[in-house]
């Protein structure tokens, strides 16, 4: 997963408005059956190519909702997010 998004999401909507790629999902289409939105680790690209960092944490309006998390094979990546960083407690945006 490049991107993960956390319990404390308010289900605004925001993230998925802004995902360039269409790889989230509100909770009614969540595959872990969780209620929170979440973040097709195949589909997300960081927003690599789009934008300057991940949109969804950019327009996201609770803070640390949206962390990083371990890179997926084949899709692209922020280089500069080293793997120290993709615990999925360290938000992509402060």
């Amino acid at each position: 997963m490049a991107v993960k998004i956390t319990d404390i999401c308010i289900s605004c909507g925001a993230c998925i408005d802004e995902c360039p790629v269409e790889a989230i999902v509100d909770d009614d289409d969540n595959p872990t059956g969780e209620s929170i939105y979440y973040v097709y680790p195949d589909k997300c690209v960081e927003c690599v190519g789009y934008h300057d960092a991940p949109a969804c944490a950019s327009a996201c309006p609770t803070e640390g909702c949206i962390v990083w998390d371990a890179k997926v094979d084949g899709q692209p990546n922020r280089d500069e997010i080293g793997d120290d960083m993709r615990s999925g407690n360290v938000p992509c945006v402060e």
